[in-house]
């Protein structure tokens, strides 16, 4: 099989199903050898051990790719390194990393346990730092050795991390984290030859179904909007060598592409001295409508 990613040793987390799944067979279909990795999880990341990640497997192999199972957990430490490790093993190095795997555990804030937060902010925002910091050892290593390294990462926030989503809030939080996540790694990472940028994708999948899109909503012979393929080719280029950006958001649904502006410095009130608690306010309602308004919280009234 032959591509753009062609002979580009990738690994893609929560690649059993959903978005994962396609961005692994569209890799393969780009040339791509593929460590599809899924630790079998349910939406809300119960039950544990399906066989999806093989059964991905065998479809690429089928189509005359190349791939291999992993069942690790992305936020475990020892786990996601062994992870980074198997693709070593089976191909002699790293060169693409397609951070993916997460679940849901939605309630608002005021009714949120413990549980239900750390187990969503670990799934997503660890369990994308775990696997690229094993990856950028690697990385290092080899550009230490004096070996020209062009790898690339691929991280996955949502529009929730971009703008909030009511009864979502861990889920929020952690995906904004990983826009942040993804600009540090790219400052950091491209003196290692390292490419690090973000999609926050839209389209029907396990998290998502039956919530947001139904597939009976489809109408037949007609664009599939939703659907998670749709979202795959960006993660295709964003992970071969034909990507040259770096540090960037990509907002992508259905046929629609666009690049999603971050934090920047706004409108600005300078005294020259220190503000008197009673005065600040009216500096605050000036700058305020000099900027531009923020894009609503996804479900607000």
């Amino acid at each position: 099989m032959s591509g753009i990613c062609e002979g580009v040793v990738v690994v893609v987390t929560g690649a059993g199903n959903g978005l994962g799944r396609e961005h692994a067979l569209e890799l393969a279909r780009q040339g791509a050898k593929v460590v599809v990795n899924d630790l079998g999880v349910a939406r809300d990341g119960s039950d544990a051990g399906s066989e999806a990640a093989n059964e991905v497997v065998a479809e690429i192999e089928a189509m005359g790719g190349e791939a291999v199972a992993n069942g690790a957990d992305v936020a475990d430490w020892d786990q996601s390194g062994q992870m980074i490790a198997t693709a070593i093993d089976t191909w002699g190095r790293l060169d693409s990393l397609v951070c993916n795997a997460g679940f849901l555990r939605d309630r608002m804030l005021a009714g949120m346990s413990e549980e239900e937060w750390d187990s969503v902010v670990r799934v997503h925002l660890k369990g994308h730092f775990a696997p690229a910091r094993h990856a950028i050892a690697h990385w290092r290593d080899r550009v230490k050795a004096g070996e020209d390294v062009a790898a690339r990462v691929v991280n996955t926030s949502s529009g929730a991390g971009l703008m909030g989503s009511i009864g979502q809030g861990n889920y929020a939080s952690a995906k904004g984290g990983i826009g942040t996540l993804t600009i540090q790694e790219a400052a950091e990472w491209g003196r290692y030859g390292v490419l690090v940028n973000a999609i926050a994708p839209d389209a029907r999948t396990r998290m998502t179904e039956g919530i947001f899109y139904s597939a009976d909503d489809v109408v037949a012979g007609t664009f599939d909007e939703k659907d998670p393929a749709n979202v795959s080719p960006l993660v295709a280029w964003l992970a071969s060598p034909a990507c040259d950006v770096t540090g960037r958001m990509f907002e992508i649904t259905g046929g629609a592409v666009s690049v999603a502006d971050g934090w920047q410095h706004g409108p600005t009130r300078d005294k020259g001295a220190r503000w008197d608690a009673a005065e600040i306010g009216d500096a605050v309602h000036e700058i305020i409508a000099e900027a531009p308004a923020p894009t609503p919280v996804y479900g607000a009234q």
